[in-house]
């Protein structure tokens, strides 16, 4: 695709998010954080993620300020045929180009309609529009086809529709090969280590100031619902790869952090279990005492739960005895490979925990605390379960760990 200025190179980034809906909160915005990680996934830096309501000066200012910034402006939403829908406009105003309709685009909508033996609304015309530095992105999900903009600075504005069943596919495969052509983006690199057992303020504890405060790499501490992430990112220099930047400082979180860590990326619990049963050929039977179902609820439905049982508990810690022979009772009955039995008790603040897994070369009962009670104790229940009896399919054959 020719470029006006093809020594420029695409590096920032900011999303605008158009809707009145977005803006008052009926609607809540996932196309930015989807659009923002992907951009940083191909080497872009966002710098900004903004909604907008359907007003036209604010939009067509949200644009000029935004073109001003960044290297790449891309938004969603307001691509639709009613009045309220302002994109195109805002864009145009912009960038000082005038819209027109594009003979192409409107045969294709006439024939949308026609296909369906209606009569084609004249309204819908303006999805027809463009301005001379824009190209439509088709889209077979709709109606609204999407606008990539080179513009005469060197710069892109791309504007992509607000529903994320027309918005994902346009973006993966119109957008993300045009700005491979362009060379959009640094080299960049990034890891992202799970952890278990562990605080957000214990892992910063642990990793010390120095390498937190780096700026390249950046060593980023996030308290997920299910996991303490550590995130290690570089970008390229002229003396080192980005890959090169993240190794020193992934061993050093690796040498500092290791027993606390389950998994790698976004992997969830659900998949670094099932990883582990598959390799083994086993599958779970699951009883689940006082924690409300929340096992169930942390990994969802998947295949390798056999069988799952959820009973109301009480305040009583179970002997060790009478949650091994659950588990064994739950695995035998299910005609599963591992039992696996939680029991959740309220203390006096936080909640007691008591997990029994049996597999056919081990057993293990471990008991712990889940930080506060009621239902955040629950939840914290199931992930210490989870972080139990994946540790627990790794052990060595004949191991007891009481």
């Amino acid at each position: 695709m020719p470029h006006p200025h093809d020594s420029r190179r695409l590096l920032t980034a900011e999303t605008l998010s158009i809707g009145t809906e977005l803006t008052v909160g009926d609607t809540r915005d996932t196309n930015a954080g989807e659009l923002a990680k992907a951009m940083t996934g191909i080497g872009l830096r966002v710098t900004r993620m903004t909604a907008l309501p359907d007003d036209l000066a604010t939009v067509s200012e949200a644009f000029r300020t935004a073109i001003e910034r960044s290297d790449v402006v891309v938004s969603t939403g307001g691509l639709g045929p009613t009045p309220d829908d302002l994109t195109r406009e805002a864009i145009a105003a912009a960038l000082g180009e005038t819209v027109a309709v594009d003979p192409a685009i409107e045969r294709w909508l006439r024939r949308l309609w026609s296909r369906r033996g209606m009569p084609f609304p004249e309204l819908n015309l303006k999805q027809a529009w463009l301005i001379p530095s824009a190209e439509a992105m088709a889209n077979p999900n709709g109606t609204a086809p999407g606008w990539f903009v080179t513009r005469a600075d060197g710069g892109v504005v791309i504007a992509l529709p607000g529903p994320p069943r027309e918005m994902r596919p346009m973006w993966q495969d119109h957008v993300v090969p045009r700005l491979a052509t362009l060379g959009a983006g640094a080299d960049v690199a990034a890891v992202t280590y799970r952890l278990a057992g562990i605080g957000e303020s214990q892992v910063a504890d642990l990793l010390g100031e120095p390498l937190l405060r780096a700026t390249n790499p950046i060593v980023a501490t996030y308290a997920r619902a299910e996991a303490v992430d550590v995130r290690i990112s570089a970008v390229g220099t002229d003396d080192a790869t980005a890959a090169a930047l993240v190794d020193p400082a992934a061993t050093i979180v690796r040498e500092r952090l290791g027993g606390y860590i389950w998994a790698t990326g976004d992997t969830t619990w659900a998949a670094a279990i099932g990883d582990r049963l598959a390799s083994l050929g086993w599958t779970v039977a699951l009883v689940e005492i006082g924690t409300g179902g929340q096992v169930g609820t942390l990994v969802g439905d998947v295949a390798w739960i056999r069988a799952a049982t959820v009973e109301a508990g009480d305040d009583t810690v179970p002997g060790h005895a009478e949650l091994l022979v659950r588990a064994r009772h739950a695995r035998d009955e299910a005609g599963a490979e591992v039992g696996f039995t939680v029991h959740a008790s309220r203390g006096t603040d936080d909640t007691a925990v008591s997990i029994a897994v049996v597999t056919p070369t081990t057993e293990t009962l471990e008991h712990r605390t889940a930080f506060l009670g009621g239902a955040n104790g629950r939840s914290r229940a199931a992930l210490a379960a989870a972080a139990v009896v994946l540790a627990s399919l790794d052990l060595p054959p004949g191991s007891v760990k009481p």
